[in-house]
């Protein structure tokens, strides 16, 4: 499974989580082998099982369960003009995972988080919310001056994200 997978199957599982279950434990329960397979008819998303991806996918459930008030946050202060009522379930749920991406997994460069978020939008919504979710990703690096440096060949130690404010 690819890492894009696993990053839609954890937006999946993020807006389904929060009922009081620990994020771990849920996402256990969804990929147990019967219940699983029990989705293959519900799309070639649910094909093949997560394998490697799953520390991948737990982690970014936990991150966005364990701190989706800082993430709603964001999300407030950068969607400019859209009340958080508008903005759908789906698109809240892929911000939240980009913007978690993007604050909290050092392997994942912000340009790919933005990018994966915006092509996972594409399938899932309209033009004009996926243009929506472009915008407060790239306010939101912007703002929180996340942006990756450019790599020149002097540099001899690899750039890291700066740490990010809670919010």
């Amino acid at each position: 499974m690819t890492r894009t997978t696993a990053r839609e199957l954890a937006v999946v599982l993020s807006f389904s989580v929060g009922q009081g279950e620990p994020p771990e434990e849920a996402v256990d329960r969804f990929f147990e082998p019967e219940h699983y397979a029990s989705l293959l008819g519900e799309g070639e998303l649910f094909a093949q099982a997560p394998g490697g991806q799953l520390d991948y996918v737990k982690r970014l459930v936990g991150l966005v369960t364990e701190r989706r008030q800082t993430l709603d946050d964001y999300i407030e202060r950068y969607a400019h003009g859209w009340k958080p009522d508008r903005i759908s379930r789906t698109a809240a749920a892929i911000l939240r995972c980009a913007m978690a991406e993007i604050l909290w997994i050092e392997d994942v460069p912000t340009a790919s988080a933005i990018n994966e978020a915006v092509e996972l939008a594409k399938k899932y919504e309209p033009a004009e919310t996926v243009s929506f979710l472009n915008g407060v990703l790239g306010g939101f690096v912007r703002g929180e001056n996340l942006t990756e440096p450019e790599a020149s060949p002097e540099a001899t130690e690899p750039e890291t994200k700066p740490e990010a404010a809670e919010a």
